[in-house]
């Protein structure tokens, strides 16, 4: 009676070790995995089974089209309790892993770098721990890499700067990483986002490659770092070097009269003569003196913009004498700084427009401003005309527009300091910015905190500023956002501003100003663009390509487009594929079909629909806004008033 008991057991175990055989090496890899998680909430894993001839059709698995390779693993938010095994190496024709948001702890194991088709690593959101492992620079297809919200620890692979195919973020975030940041990451995509923040990162952070284009943010949570874009500056090792502002002109005597090599070289300035936290203006020329330069080379300077400013190593301090071509003026009394601290301080290029450059500047004192420096042209004898522009500006007080702090006037130097403001604008918080695929979405409570400050501080320059003015360059990338997402309304008054000083030579003026004849004489004037493309602008109102007085409808109509996109979170024209639809026409054809709500609004809104009816409000004042008739169009107050009945809680993001 024994013997045929074992003998049905031993019939039992060759048909499992049959059906088992049957998976490929793949199959075998995928139930190790299996094997390594001991809680599966969901019971993702529940149709992994041993007697299956393919894993081709498991929760999670993806084929290629011979049914025989796996390439796409994705158990993204399953729960999962365990740890990666070395035997997911084995997937030789992998090419996508996503484990994010699970509960994975222990090790990566360094065999998955075997995987070099390998094109996308989400692991972010797990407790994986120790040091990274070494092998990843190999991975030379991988594009997206998220290891954020883990434990790893130990230094930043120096491997990382191998990975030249990259794109979009590499998250790094929320880990417990230490020491210095590589240099050699600055060989990576100079449109790489790369998030830093929160881990135990030390000392200067990089100058090189996709760095330049960091903001704060990405560093954040480092209370060792130092060095731009934070405002921790390092240790300086030297005496301190004085900036001088030469002309973008390419005279050798805004030189200080001698010729200088005009050889340009990006040159971030951070040397030893420096101190290892100075960061001079960003991008500098490297300058040698020497006979004067031939004209070609002269020629090719003038047209090199972005090369700005020249670090004087000769120079301690600004001669007395040059000093004197400086006319400085504080318009705050509460501004702590004057032009030899301006001069002193490092800072970075944040953009560059139409209408000059802007800077971030760092003052010794760890104050930030935002410099925006204009043409050489306009000459001494604008000098009055520019203080009467500048004083007008600064009269602009409103907790919604950018306050301008000061001014620097020289013959071959214009500057206007403002508060700098620290979040980006909102063309980005809608959209990202280029190049970048993580960024915080705005949720509705934030996106509604957003319009109303807009429409107080549009209200304010249009009826209760000292005179009533127009903007009329309203768009998302000239709202500013501040540290709690409190909208600034920048750019005001710059066009003229750019034709005293020859910024630009597109620029057609046109008064802007509102009222009784004796204001209009007034020192405000819109800049309309003389390209018919520009006129075009799907911020500008139809009739702005027609008419040439503005008036106030004028920047209704693109506060009007404004709210539109903040509420859809789509640009002004829409791309699928070839086709092209105008975000006006696609939001009036939904509301005059009646189409669900939802499929109007910003995906991300989804979560927010229990405010439907505000949003549903909004987009009402919006198509209001936006009216073909200025005459039909609200008024600034009556848009506010609007606004103002709609609740607003505390949360922002």
């Amino acid at each position: 009676m024994i013997f045929p008991a074992v003998a049905s057991f031993l019939l039992i175990l060759s048909y499992l070790a049959a059906s088992v055989s049957s998976l490929n090496d793949e199959g075998l890899a995928l139930l190790s995995f299996k094997q390594s998680i001991s809680g599966d909430p969901t019971h993702a894993l529940d149709d992994w089974n041993s007697w299956d001839s393919t894993p081709c059709f498991w929760t999670g698995i993806a084929c290629g089209n011979s049914l025989s390779q796996v390439v796409n693993l994705n158990l993204q938010t399953r729960n999962l309790v365990g740890s990666i095994p070395p035997q997911l190496g084995n997937l030789s024709a992998l090419r996508h892993l996503n484990l994010r948001n699970n509960n994975l702890s222990g090790e990566l194991p360094p065999e998955l770098f075997r995987i070099k088709g390998l094109q996308s690593l989400v692991l972010s959101g797990n407790s994986l721990s120790g040091r990274f492992p070494p092998g990843i620079g190999g991975l030379g297809s991988i594009k997206s890499l998220r290891l954020n919200n883990n434990r790893f620890s130990g230094s930043i692979p120096s491997e990382f700067g191998n990975l030249s195919s990259l794109q979009g973020t590499l998250d790094l975030s929320h880990n417990l990483f230490d020491g210095t940041i590589p240099t050699e990451l600055g060989n990576l995509p100079d449109k790489l986002y790369i998030d830093f923040s929160n881990n135990n990162l030390s000392d200067q952070i990089p100058a090189l490659g996709p760095f330049i284009n960091l903001g704060p943010t990405a560093f954040a949570g480092n209370s060792l770092l130092c060095g731009l874009p934070l405002e921790t500056l390092c240790p300086a090792n030297d005496s301190r070097q004085v900036l001088h502002f030469p002309s973008q002109q390419s005279s050798d005597e805004s030189f200080n009269g001698h010729g200088f090599d005009k050889e340009i070289l990006i040159l971030i300035v951070a040397s030893s003569t420096i101190g290892s936290g100075f960061i001079g203006w960003g991008v500098a020329y490297l300058c040698k003196k020497k006979p004067e330069a031939p004209a070609s080379a002269r020629s090719r300077l003038k047209f090199r913009k972005e090369f700005i400013f020249c670090l004087r190593d000769d120079i301690v301090d600004l001669p007395s004498e040059k000093m004197d071509q400086y006319n400085f003026v504080s318009l705050d009394a509460r501004s702590s700084f004057d032009l030899e601290k301006l001069l002193r301080a490092s800072a970075f290029l944040l953009g560059k427009s139409g209408i000059g450059m802007v800077y971030r500047v760092v003052l010794e004192n760890g104050q930030s401003l935002a410099v925006r420096r204009l043409g050489e042209g306009g000459g001494t004898q604008r000098l009055r005309d520019f203080q009467t522009e500048v004083e007008a500006i600064a009269k602009i007080k409103h907790p919604n527009v950018v306050p301008l702090r000061a001014y620097c006037w020289s013959e071959d130097e214009k500057l206007l300091i403002y508060d700098y403001i620290p979040n980006r604008d909102l063309a980005t918080a809608i959209h990202g910015k280029a190049g970048t695929a993580s960024y915080n979405p705005l949720s509705w409570p934030a996106r509604l905190m957003i319009i109303k400050g807009i429409a107080k501080g549009l209200a304010y320059l249009h009826e209760f500023s000292p005179k009533r003015y127009i903007h009329g360059d309203l768009k998302p990338s000239n709202i500013l956002l501040g540290n709690n997402m409190q909208p600034y309304i920048a750019d005001f008054g710059l066009a003229r501003l750019a034709s005293i000083t020859g910024e630009s030579t597109r620029l057609q003026l046109e008064q802007v100003v509102m009222g009784t004849p004796e204001l209009q004489n007034s020192p405000y004037e819109l800049a309309i663009m003389n390209s018919a493309e520009n006129l075009r602008s799907y911020y500008q109102a139809p009739e702005a390509s027609t008419s040439s007085k503005p008036s106030q409808k004028w920047d209704i109509y693109s506060f009007g487009m404004i709210l539109l996109e903040i509420i859809t979170g789509k640009l002004p024209v829409i791309e699928v594929g070839p086709l092209r639809f105008d975000l006006l026409q696609w939001v009036k054809t939904g509301t005059r079909e009646r189409v669900p709500l939802s499929d109007i609004v910003d995906p991300i809104l989804t979560h927010d629909l229990d405010k439907a009816e505000e949003m549903g409000r909004v987009i009402r004042i919006a198509l209001a806004c936006v009216d073909r008739s200025p005459e039909k169009r609200p008024s600034a107050r009556h848009t506010l008033n609007g606004l103002e009945k709609m609740g607003l809680t505390d949360s922002i993001r």
